[in-house]
């Protein structure tokens, strides 16, 4: 069997990876410069070793030769979210055209890509018919399965997780379900493609909303001058707690997946109540940071215009170089408005795309200058901003005003108060 995957990301090439153990995979990308790097063994999103990508049995390629004479399909291209929130399946549409060309008779088509309820069908499936010229469910068959890819995260891996299986049929839905068992520690089967993109939508959401939950609570229990993560800690300790930490919510995922809910829902004249609540106020954040900064400054005596900010970390997530839908972003934009110089370290995400992409300058964390600033803010947990607070100390112009914004709660607020800091945690 020859197996094509359309996307060499996140999502593809840990798939390409994992097959190749069984099959001749192709894994086809448009991004050219992402598929010479491949071939180097090269992989800028550092999920791979060099020795785990070069294998004999994954040819790379942005050709769409690669496609013919194949029979097996898993598209992985990316869904993200339009400027007014709404899906953007621009990508999707691409590869279902790109495969459609290409399916012939018995072929089979799975789509990992996160959607809406609904998508793969109603979306996906006419444009396969209409540019293959064949019958879906007599010529070819089209199967669900939700990624779960977690960047960064060693331990749930593809081979580790369970996966979800929904398909149009049983005999298709029993042969993607041998399938992804070959690479995957078990597989879930489900009754419909509609319930398989379901429940990839909402494990999303369900974090969403939590994080929102202790979002709002956090910004609540700093008025009351009351440690949030002290009363998150003391009220896990009940059984049926669930216990999550408040910060900014960004990736390709959780800020992501509700609006496709919701946009869903809306079809279907229902509005979301809490779905998209919570996504406003975890899109909040990052201005009630921004003002929470900016008044730590006053309070201190400082001129905002003169003032100078360290932002430690771009990415959106700590160790990873994914910097997609990053809240970093929306900090340093709110506290341009206020004239606010800003400063970013990040020594992991690349450089020159975002120099290119969104015009800003960030320097490895090794070239940060001593005596240079008036806060110190700690926006991601990348291991090498894991210094002690003597370190940190060496970095402020003012030692008698010293202002730290702990957005990871890295430490206890006993030593800020010990080091007689300026402080704000979440």
């Amino acid at each position: 069997m020859k197996l094509c995957i359309i996307g060499a990301g996140y999502v593809g090439l840990p798939l390409a990876i994992e097959f190749s153990k069984f099959y001749k995979v192709y894994c086809y990308d448009v991004n050219s410069d992402r598929i010479n790097q491949l071939k180097k063994g090269i992989d800028i999103n550092k999920q791979f070793k060099t020795k785990q990508i070069l294998k004999k049995n994954i040819i790379f390629s942005n050709k769409e030769k690669i496609l013919e004479n194949n029979n097996l399909f898993i598209v992985t291209v990316p869904t993200p979210i339009n400027k007014n929130k709404t899906p953007n399946l621009n990508m999707l549409k691409k590869a279902s055209i790109l495969v459609g060309k290409f399916i012939t008779k018995n072929s089979l088509v799975i789509y990992e890509s996160t959607t809406y309820p609904g998508c793969t069908e109603e979306f996906c499936v006419p444009i396969l018919k209409n540019k293959s010229g064949l019958k879906f469910e007599e010529d070819f068959d089209v199967a669900y399965s939700p990624e779960r890819v977690n960047p960064g995260d060693k331990k749930n891996t593809l081979k580790n997780i369970t996966k979800i299986v929904g398909a149009n049929s049983q005999s298709t839905l029993r042969k993607v379900n041998k399938l992804y068992n070959l690479i995957c520690k078990s597989t879930y089967k489900v009754n419909s493609i509609k319930i398989a993109e379901s429940a990839k939508v909402i494990e999303n959401t369900q974090r969403d909303l939590n994080i929102a939950l202790v979002n709002e609570l956090s910004v609540l229990f700093n008025r009351l001058n009351i440690p949030t993560n002290e009363v998150l800690k003391a009220a896990s300790t009940k059984w049926n707690f669930h216990y999550y930490k408040p910060g900014l919510v960004g990736g390709h995922c959780i800020s992501v997946d509700p609006y496709y809910l919701a946009f869903r829902a809306k079809k279907e004249n229902y509005f979301t109540k809490l779905i998209l609540s919570g996504r406003s106020f975890n899109e909040s954040m990052a201005k009630y940071v921004s003002s929470v900064t900016t008044n730590l400054l006053k309070k201190n005596n400082l001129n905002l215009a003169k003032s100078k900010i360290a932002i430690l970390g771009f990415s959106f997530k700590e160790n990873i170089p994914d910097y997609r839908n990053t809240k970093i972003l929306d900090i340093i934009r709110e506290l341009k408005k206020k004239n606010v110089k800003t400063f970013i370290f990040d020594s992991i995400v690349n450089k020159k795309e975002i120099k290119k992409k969104y015009n800003l300058d960030i320097s490895d964390f090794s070239k940060i200058n001593k005596n240079s600033f008036d806060v110190i803010m700690l926006a991601v947990s990348h291991k090498i901003f894991k210094k002690s607070l003597g370190f940190y100390d060496k970095l402020y112009r003012d030692q008698d005003k010293k202002i730290f914004i702990d957005l990871k709660n890295n430490y206890s607020q006993k030593k800020f108060i010990n080091k007689n800091y300026q402080y704000f945690q979440l």
